[in-house]
């Protein structure tokens, strides 16, 4: 569940800077905003990771 929890607090963590780049037309916030992008597709694979090895594991 930490994998959830953190990927939760990288969005919400985020927003500030997507709003000041769709908005405000900030550039340095939408490279920051591209980095979280990257960060939250990292962590995103290994919740998936993790989710289908839980459940393997239960199926065995």
């Amino acid at each position: 569940m930490s994998t959830f929890q953190k990927l939760k607090d990288l969005v919400a963590a985020t927003e500030a800077d997507a709003i000041a780049f769709h908005e405000k037309n900030n550039k340095a916030a939408g490279t920051r905003l591209r980095k979280a992008y990257q960060e939250i597709k990292v962590l995103a694979q290994a919740g998936r990771t993790e989710v289908t090895e839980l459940k393997n594991k239960e199926s065995k």
